[in-house]
């Protein structure tokens, strides 16, 4: 009786931008009506159908559905917005263009550099690294100088924004059409001393202007998106069904794959290579002429059944994009680009008798300077929740280890990259701290730096996370780290149910100086 009452009501047109109650099955398998946007609509065989985005929901849960789910009675229309000139004469641009916002931006950056500053500047202070001292029932103690502002923590919160490459070049026979069809987020960045990308795509799509001007400030290390420069193309999952191997995978987000595979029920990816294919025969013919059962480049690392492939994003160029568009439908924050050459591709597998099949994997820069040790990390759907996402994480600190640094993934993080590294940080940062030794009695000393040096984690990331997790308490002058009971009992708990570790004994790693434009 409820459900009629809420039934569309016919009379009524229902557009894009429309916003009202849809109902959804939660987690508890319970009923509930959350306000969700219209932003897609659609007549398939005489009965229409909604694309929806849960306001406050995360992107992968947008869906299509059927009249009877919508509740008429609190149907809210789009607000009308003052006309503005579309784009190419289509519809649906936004009001603004990014092209005009970068230049607003280069003139504002030009103003402020030519004007004089004004009021005092105040000098940084210089740090020192002071020792922490354990508390007997607890933990350590630490005089850190100045910790960051709850607000500065939180910036620790956020993902791998992730920027890979796609060169509209090269084609293969069989993979239809260029990758660069559909509209991937653009966003244009200064340029680097020291590194000139080529020019491959469009010249939007490379971090040097034409005029060798910045042509905005720069963000991060990688092209993080820039949500203001979204389509409603874009914002729609555009891919139905993916699969690889043995398994099925439903895509979370959109990815630029050519348009004409996007109407497909099942789009067909080779495992090994991952070339995508248009039909199950267009893959078994494939698979007579692949070679591949394991990632092309080099095994730097093997245990058990987990391996480790580098792979070097300009010698494996059309791997590394096909990498990319899979990875894009299950990371929102990823951006597309058409270069790889500045990437290094870490792809982690699991063996049995019919090759090396694709677990997950990061990306990394060949040169940060930022200190970014991830630029990309993804757990493919099917092995979640199954320890994978922390083997990556530990992994791409161990060879920030090798390489004598401290790393930080790239900002922002997404959610589930956020509980992931909080995760990881925590155990680790707590696993040092349980296993220092009192001398005379004492207690035992160290310091955030020894801490960032041991990890190999980055020393801001130490600091959140100790914050985080509540550990600093300020006493006679200088900051204690103090271990309860609950923290202790909780975090052997989570370490007896961590199976899977890196080996460092296992890893066959030589880091290269990626400065020389030979090694390129």
């Amino acid at each position: 009786m409820a459900l009629t009452n809420k039934m569309a009501d016919a009379s009524v047109e229902i557009v894009e931008g429309c916003r009202l109650p849809v109902l959804r099955r939660n987690q508890e398998n319970e009923d509930e009506w959350p306000l969700a946007e219209i932003l897609s609509v659609r007549d398939t065989l005489g009965r229409k159908l909604y694309y929806v985005h849960y306001v406050d929901f995360n992107k992968r849960l947008d869906e299509w559905v059927t009249p009877d789910r919508l509740d008429m009675k609190k149907l809210q229309f789009p607000k009308k917005e003052a006309k503005t000139p579309t784009k190419n004469g289509l519809p649906g641009s936004r009001p603004s263009s990014p092209d005009r916002d970068v230049r607003k931006s280069l003139d504002l950056n030009v103003q402020s550099a030519s004007a004089p500053s004004r009021g005092k500047t105040l000098p940084t202070p210089k740090r020192k690294a002071e020792s922490v001292s354990l508390a007997s029932q607890v933990s350590a103690v630490t005089s850190v100088p100045s910790l960051p502002s709850s607000a500065e923590a939180s910036q620790a919160s956020v993902y791998p924004a992730v920027r890979e490459a796609f060169s509209n070049k090269s084609r293969e026979d069989e993979q239809l059409t260029s990758i660069t069809t559909n509209g991937t987020t653009r966003r244009i960045l200064p340029s680097q001393p020291g590194r000139k990308r080529k020019n491959c795509g469009t010249d939007e799509d490379s971090q040097d202007s034409s005029d060798g001007i910045p042509s905005a400030p720069r963000m991060t290390g990688s092209l993080v998106s820039d949500r203001s420069h979204d389509d409603i193309v874009t914002r729609m999952k555009n891919i139905d069904c993916i699969e690889l191997g043995r398994h099925r995978l439903k895509p979370w987000y959109f990815s630029p794959y050519p348009q004409e595979l996007t109407s497909l029920p099942i789009l067909y990816l080779c495992e090994f290579c991952l070339k995508f294919l248009k039909s199950l025969k267009c893959l078994q013919r494939h698979l007579t002429k692949c070679n591949l059962r394991h990632p092309p480049g080099n095994e730097i690392y093997r245990k058990g059944t987990i391996s480790f492939f580098e792979i070097d994003g300009r010698k494996n160029k059309t791997y590394s994009q096909n990498l990319c568009l899979l990875a894009k439908c299950f990371l929102d924050h990823k951006t597309l680009y058409y270069d790889t050459d500045p990437f290094l591709f870490y792809v982690m597998t699991e063996y049995d008798s019919k090759g090396f099949h694709i677990v997950g994997y990061f990306s990394k820069e060949k040169e940060s300077t930022e200190d970014y040790n991830v630029a990309c990390i993804l757990t493919l759907p099917p092995y979640q929740r199954r320890g994978y996402g922390k083997l990556l994480i530990e992994f791409s600190y161990e060879l920030s280890k090798v390489e004598g640094k401290t790393g930080t993934p790239e900002k922002p993080l997404s959610d589930l990259g956020l509980l992931s590294y909080r995760s990881y940080w925590s155990q680790t940062i707590l696993e040092i701290l349980m296993d220092l030794k009192s001398d005379n009695g004492e207690r035992p000393q160290i310091t955030i730096n020894e801490i960032s040096e041991i990890t190999s984690v980055k020393k801001e990331d130490v600091i959140s996370t100790l914050q985080y997790l509540n550990l600093i308490n300020y006493y006679k002058g200088q900051y204690i780290l103090t271990l309860s009971e609950d923290i202790v009992e909780g975090h052997e708990r989570a370490m007896q149910k961590r199976h899977l570790r890196i080996d460092p004994k296992c890893l066959h790693f030589t880091p290269k100086d990626w400065s020389k434009r030979g090694k390129w």
